[in-house]
């Protein structure tokens, strides 16, 4: 195979579990790098946990990786909590936080309106609560897609289950923008488990491994589950993509070319350095891209980790305030007065941190009651 298409680059070898595909990717034989897209500009990404910057399409992007001790009676840190700021702990003291939680790290109840959340967890168990009446149990590679449109309260809480070992903890959060249209659109959230999430295992020429995580956006046959029907990412043509890449030391993956109006930007956050096209772009950075063009990345002395964002810009105002995204500034300071009238639905839960009790298990209640697991 001379070079790699959309189509004939990956294969499904497995339907059990989480999807998983293989194929091959080759380096350009009847290519040069003219073929193949640049990176426009780099941007330093913060350290800690604070939120990564984004472009249209995208809003917000905040990755959290804490190392939890082993969990109490209550679901909280088997340790002292003294010399932290409970309430509003993002220090990282011995390499994990408490965020808003009091007994419990996570974030209890808060509102939403205007946009959508992608809650990723790679690692560990999250419990969810939200106004509607819905719980969700979710982890271990699952994705929570909300829509928060017109309004919701949630939250979202991190317990510590296992109280004999550690309680390692990661999750990728995105903002994804409604288009004026729909930022009142009826709020709704979908579980994405992760055995119906695919996975491609892509081999180079040299044998080395890269793996492709899709949660929005097509890759040759490979397609991820449909997201909410109001999403801007649920319409083809605005190509949103929202893929995690893990590549072996030394291995070489070319991503598909878009529409050139599509934003592309690839988060650079573990590794040493990769080289895509011509440039050579350390860890730590976001990379921009410079046109449509397929990408060749190659990835250097260093397992590397990336996530990449794309997506057809909204390219309308947009106005933030804390958990509201709007386009008007009136529109800000009418959803403030609506959540303070009406708590978006109220709060039907007894704590403003619900856990939902012992058992591992990953479950989803809808909000009719309706309750549906992986399987």
């Amino acid at each position: 195979m001379d070079q790699m298409t959309r189509r004939d680059a990956v294969r499904i070898i497995a339907s059990t579990g989480a999807l998983l595909y293989s194929g091959c990717v080759v380096g350009p034989k009847n290519k040069t790098l003219q073929d193949y897209g640049g990176v426009a500009s780099l941007v330093p990404l913060p350290g800690g946990v604070q939120p990564w910057p984004t472009r249209d399409p995208f809003l917000f992007c905040v990755h959290h990786q804490d190392n939890y001790p082993a969990g109490n009676s209550d679901f909280g840190p088997q340790v002292s909590l003294a010399g932290r700021e409970i309430g509003r702990d993002f220090a990282g003291i011995d390499g994990w936080r408490m965020y808003h939680g009091h007994k419990v790290p996570g974030f209890p109840s808060h509102p939403h309106r205007g946009f959508e959340t992608v809650t990723v967890v790679r690692e560990g168990l999250l419990d969810h609560a939200d106004s509607m009446g819905a719980a969700a149990r979710y982890g271990q590679g699952d994705v929570q897609w909300l829509t928060a449109g017109s309004g919701i309260q949630h939250s979202e809480m991190f317990p510590l289950l296992r109280p004999d070992r550690s309680n390692p903890f990661e999750l990728f959060q995105i903002w994804l923008n409604l288009p004026a249209k729909d930022k009142f659109a009826v709020p709704y959230f979908s579980m994405l488990w992760n055995e119906t999430i695919p996975r491609l295992k892509l081999v180079d020429e040299k044998g080395k491994l890269s793996e492709i995580t899709l949660i929005s956006g097509a890759y040759g046959e490979a397609r991820p589950p449909q997201p909410p029907a109001n999403s801007w990412a649920a319409k083809e043509e605005n190509e949103v993509a929202i893929w995690s890449l893990r590549m072996e030391a030394g291995a070489t993956v070319i991503l598909p070319a878009v529409h050139a109006e599509i934003s592309r930007s690839l988060y650079f956050f573990e590794g040493a350095t990769i080289k895509v096209g011509n440039r050579t772009c350390p860890s730590g950075h976001r990379l921009d891209m410079a046109d449509g063009r397929p990408l060749l990345i190659e990835n250097n002395s260093a397992p590397a980790q990336l996530l990449f964002l794309g997506g057809r810009p909204i390219n309308e105002s947009v106005v933030k305030h804390g958990p509201f995204v709007m386009n008007q500034k009136e529109e800000i300071q009418k959803a403030i007065s609506d959540y303070r009238q009406t708590h978006f639905g109220g709060w039907p839960w007894p704590s403003p941190a619900p856990i939902h009790g012992p058992q591992p298990q990953r479950f989803a209640r809808l909000p009719d009651g309706q309750v549906i697991k992986p399987t």
